[in-house]
Formats: C-alpha cells, structure tokens, sequence
C-alpha cells in the first residue's frame, strides 16, 4: 500500500514499531485539515498491520474491517464538505472488549459471552463514535475485567510487544489495549480502572493511562466488575494526545477541544504549565524496598528532574499501609464481581478461567456484615488519607515495583497493584507515564496520583515528565 508522506507539514514515513515512530491524534488532526492524507488511508494502514501483526501480538479479540472502513470513507467525504467535527475525527481507536456497542459482540473476555450482541451502545463507546473516531475493532481483556497481569486462560494473552522473543505479559486488565497502542495497532485505546487495570499495562507497554476520579466518566453500558470502584479511562502514546481523547470521553464537543488545543488552555495549558512550586510525596524506605532496583533507578531519576524544575520532593508515609489498601480493595472487589458474575462460576460446567473464577468465588467467605464493614472502612480510610496528604499537590510512585514478568512466572496469588489499588480505594484520580527502560530494556512506569476530581494536577507533573524523561 502507499500512503502520502505528508503529515502535518513535515514529510514522515509510516515505519515499524521498532522504530518508534507513530502517528498521534493530533498529528493526524492537522493532517487531515490540511489534506495531507485521508482517514480512510491510516485506517487502511492499521488494518493493514493489525492483519500482519496481531496474530503475532494477539491484542484484539475482533476486528472490524468492513464498518471500519466504512466509517473512514465516510469521514472522508465529510472532510471534504468542510464538515470536520473535531480532532477525534477520523481517528482509528480500539475499545476494551467490555464496552458494549450496539450490534457488536462484547465478550467480557469470557467464552460465555462469545454471541452475547450488544443491543445499545455504552456511552464511552457513543462519545467516542460521536466525535468521529473509526472504529478499528474491541481488544482482548482479562475476564471480566478482573486481573492485574492481563492473562486470559480461555480467550488468550496478548503478548508485550517490547520482548520479540519471549512471551511477556502486558499487564491487566486492559491488556489488548495497551499491547495494541505499543505494538502500533492503534492510534490510541480505552480501558478500564478498578484496581490498576489501565495503569499497569500502560506501565508495563511504555504507554500513558488516566485513572479518572470515580463517576467523572460514566460506566452506563461497560461491563461491570465493582460498581464502587470501576471507572473507564484512556490510553494513549502521549499526554497531548491522552487530553484529546479525555476531553472527547468527557462529551466536549469537538470545536471546544480545537479552541482550546489552539489557545492552549484548560488541561492543555496544565501539560505546559510546569511544576515549579509544587509540593510532591514520593515513597518511604519501606515502598522503596518493594521495588527492582532499576525501577527504583529511573524513579530517581525522575524525582531528581521535577526537583531540578522547581518541584518540592517530601518523603511520605502513608497512615495506612499500602498493602492493605491494596488487600481491602481485591476483597471489595471480589464481594462485588460476585454480585455480578458469581453465578457463572458457580457452575463448574462454564468456561471460567481458574484464576478468575479462585478470585470471584473468595467473596464466598465473607457475609454481608463484612462487606459492610469493608465500605465502611473505606470511607473512613479515604478520609484519613486525604488529610495525611492535605499540605501535598501530588504523590508519585512508581507505578509497578518491576518490569513486566514472563507469563511463565506470573504468581496469580499476587496482585502486581500494589502502588495503584490505593488511589483506587481512596477515590484519587492518577495517571501513569513512561520513564524510560529497566530491566531487559522493559518500560517503567511513573505514577502521579492526587485528590479526586484534580487531573489536572497529574497531567501538569505528567507534562513535566514526558518533557524531560527518556
């Protein structure tokens, strides 16, 4: 296939992953105002490489070649009528295979589901498709959404594109999506938060992905696994582009989101505003001890740039230890996703992967009184911890304590969550970001946690960090 050279007003050539150039949301925005190429051209391209790679990399569960390029021809026209709806539009994207979109097939990464047909579309699914986005097809997912290392015993794991010889695993739950955005099978990926499950494989891929403050972003039409802790959120290959993406699943309307990329104001001024003056937590010696030494390298690294760029960097001890936070929000999580799903696994005759199935059927040996109990805590615990925090802007973390493991070695009993259930439990908003390469030249993930409903303040550190960390 050929494909214009042009995009933007710079002569670039579509390459391989290996080379670590990829079209953005905003560099196809531009190119399509400006008719240096078509969305039917990049969609034609993704599908072209998802047909070459993915069987290879395995992040999608379904493609959707015909709607895909139907959309795109019908993007377009539109385009060329001066309809253009915004810088989504055009742009090929993949959803998380627990997103319902009507008419298509949603199997919660379940073989349960493999007919279950979407009779409405989530309201994610409709934002997105509303600001003109094409539609490349749904990524594979832990089953039912419940799972930090992104395994799939029944429908298949994806493969971390950043190991060409070993089968590495991606990170859970949104696995395909984070492995589809690393390996260049689309321009950018929703996923979903629970306990981590877009940060951990947005860490573990090299990518970005924003854990938004719960019900900031509704869950209407998303299969649900802990309505108390569920939130949907984007993935993507740069800030700049996960600002764009955010704005469209906030339901912005696409000439809001222009005028303010080109006016550089609301979160896209927060990804220039830099961080002098900030007061940052970073982790204790305790944390620290949890974590490779070369996640711990380029964490350093990391603290040492935010302080040289004006930053305030305080050591900070959590009143309440991270680990438990982490426990009491896999029990939530288990009590609840049993509510949902719990009768599917009780039958053993349904094809459940095992490790999913242990972990919903634990919630068998707690009572209604200790689920109380558990909320309880929770608001009380959220409480505590916010105070703790009271005179920061931000905490940082690393996002996982290693680089991603060998699927050979994954332990099951192990939640990798350990430094992204906590923000989940305490109903922060948090956002992870590539810092560069540990261990086997695997990606390590920054994670910038702050107060619910203040993103902004994660995407200003964030913008820091994608500026000046490699």
């Amino acid at each position: 296939m050929q494909f214009p050279e042009k995009v933007g007003k710079k002569k670039i050539r579509i390459v391989p992953h290996s080379d670590k150039k990829f079209y953005s949301i905003a560099e196809l925005s531009e190119s399509f105002r400006e008719g240096h190429i078509k969305p039917s051209e990049i969609t034609e391209f993704y599908l072209s490489n998802i047909a070459k790679k993915d069987s290879e990399i395995q992040s999608y569960q379904e493609v959707y070649i015909e709607s895909a390029t139907m959309a795109s021809k019908e993007a377009d026209k539109a385009m060329s009528l001066g309809q253009r709806l915004g810088p989504f539009h055009g742009i090929p994207f993949v959803l998380k295979d627990i997103y319902d979109v009507q008419g298509k097939i949603t199997t919660s990464g379940s073989k349960v589901f493999a007919t279950k047909v979407a009779e409405t579309s989530s309201t994610m699914a409709k934002h997105l498709l509303a600001a003109g986005g094409i539609l490349l097809g749904k990524s594979k997912t832990v089953e039912f959404a419940f799972g930090g290392w992104g395994t799939n015993q029944n429908m298949g794991t994806p493969r971390n594109p950043w190991d060409k010889e070993n089968h590495r695993i991606c990170g859970g739950s949104s696995s395909g999506s984070a492995a589809a955005l690393a390996a260049d099978l689309a321009v950018c990926a929703t996923g979903t938060d629970t306990g981590g499950s877009v940060r951990l494989p947005a860490a573990f891929c090299g990518v970005t992905g924003l854990k938004v403050t719960k019900n900031l972003l509704s869950t209407e039409g998303i299969t649900p696994l802990s309505h108390t802790l569920d939130t949907p959120g984007p993935m993507t290959r740069s800030l700049l582009d996960l600002v764009v993406m955010f704005e469209v699943l906030k339901g912005t309307d696409g000439s809001e989101i222009d005028k303010k990329m080109q006016c550089k104001t609301g979160s896209f001024y927060d990804l220039i505003r830099g961080v002098s003056g900030l007061r940052i937590g970073a982790i204790d010696k305790n944390d620290r001890s949890r974590c490779s030494s070369q996640v711990l390298q380029q964490y350093d690294k990391t603290l040492g740039m935010l302080e040289s760029q004006g930053a305030i960097i305080e050591e900070f001890s959590s009143p309440i230890d991270y680990h438990d936070m982490s426990q009491k929000t896999g029990d939530i999580i288990s009590i609840e996703a049993y509510s949902y799903h719990g009768h599917l696994c009780e039958d053993k005759n349904n094809p459940i992967d095992q490790n999913v199935r242990q972990r919903i059927l634990k919630a068998k040996d707690f009572s209604a009184g200790q689920y109380l109990k558990l909320l309880e805590d929770k608001e009380a615990n959220q409480k505590i911890f916010l105070d703790s925090i009271s005179s920061l802007d931000a905490l940082v973390t690393p996002t996982t304590t290693h680089e991603a493991a060998l699927i050979k070695e994954v332990d099951q009993e192990i939640s990798p969550g350990h430094f992204t259930r906590p923000f989940n439990y305490t109903n922060m908003c948090a956002l992870s970001v590539p810092i560069g390469l540990g261990k086997n030249n695997l990606p390590v993930g920054f994670q910038i946690a702050a107060r619910p409903n203040n993103e902004k303040i994660t995407l200003r550190i964030g913008g820091e960090v994608e500026r000046n960390v490699s």
